[in-house]
């Protein structure tokens, strides 16, 4: 009798262990590379690949910068000073096993339509950053925080912050707006392609990746991720975190996507305690919306920070 429980138990261990490297552990993802969810349309991955914001990325002198986080480690990102005066930052965060220039598909239009500085971090784990987990947004919070209190400090008390996060990016802009210690500077928030929480996301991909029970190889997996990368799935909640907010959250999200549902981010809306709106993008998948309705997508984003910001006219 005694086999049966001893057994589970195994399996339960061997199984946290596997999810742990699968998703958490810095590395490549293979896995994620034939992922039909992820699949884009030919003129998305055209500009993905290709776009002449990668040329322009390429020739932009950007000063490196540096972060030690709370609990010690060394992290990068990458500041570009606006063409002209202004007090307006935006801080561009990027999506999971992606890395800080990538934002530039958005710094583009931040720096040279919108006038903004632009600063893009690498997050723990990714690009020159250093980790050897990936936080999902969550540690990525407070160490966004730290990054904004340099900013702010570097350009002055009146700079004027907004935040822009694609997918694990957009998490981690929501996960941070409902921290106490957020800076007064952070006036609005784009959050493209969110997920709720990290228990919601790996559950949802759970049954449509392996066809398994969120319950309990995730919950097992959680405890070791809280012991080797110091948090659980069920706290790096984006949803608890909006339910608190007071900064203003446009939410974005693609109607065709199918590696994180709109549902979850109509239901974000639908649970924010601040002003917001929502941008649903017909036919776009995980993170196309950019890239399908760029001209319209730029106005929403304009047209949105308008309300909270004083951006120069024509601008």
């Amino acid at each position: 009798m005694l086999l049966v429980p001893v057994v589970f138990l195994v399996i339960q261990i061997a199984g946290s262990f596997f999810f742990y490297e699968l998703a958490i552990k810095r590395g490549e993802k293979e896995y994620l590379q034939k992922n039909a969810d992820l699949e884009v349309s030919a003129e998305t991955m055209e500009l993905y690949v290709k776009g002449q914001w990668k040329d322009w990325v390429a020739n932009q002198k950007f000063e490196p910068m540096n972060l030690v986080s709370r609990d010690g480690m060394q992290l990068s990102g990458y500041y570009l000073g606006a063409s002209m005066p202004t007090n307006k930052l935006v801080i561009l965060t990027h999506g999971y096993l992606g890395n800080a220039k990538q934002m530039g598909l958005f710094g583009q239009y931040y720096h040279d339509e919108l006038g903004f500085n632009i600063f893009m971090p690498d997050a723990r784990g990714h690009g020159k950053s250093d980790g050897d987990y990936y936080g999902f947004g969550w540690p990525d919070r407070l160490d966004l925080i730290d990054w904004t209190d340099i900013l702010v400090k570097k350009l002055g008390p009146d700079t004027e912050v907004v935040y822009h996060g694609l997918s694990m990016g957009a998490a981690t802009v929501l996960m941070a707006s409902g921290e106490e210690e957020l800076p007064r500077q952070v006036k609005a928030i784009v959050a493209d392609s969110p997920y709720g929480s990290v228990y919601q996301l790996f559950a949802y991909q759970m049954d449509r990746m392996f066809h398994l029970p969120a319950f309990p190889l995730l919950d097992s997996t959680s405890l070791l991720t809280k012991i080797r990368a110091g948090y659980l799935f069920k706290e790096a909640s984006a949803l608890k975190q909006v339910e608190k907010t007071n900064v203003p959250i446009l939410f974005i999200h693609g109607k065709a996507d199918t590696f994180i549902p709109m549902e979850i981010t109509e239901n974000m809306y639908q649970q924010t305690s601040s002003d917001t709106e929502l941008y649903l993008v017909d036919g776009a998948n995980h993170g196309e919306s950019f890239a399908m309705q760029k001209a319209e997508y730029k106005n929403k984003v304009q047209h949105f920070l308008s309300n909270y910001l004083n951006l120069v006219a024509g601008k």
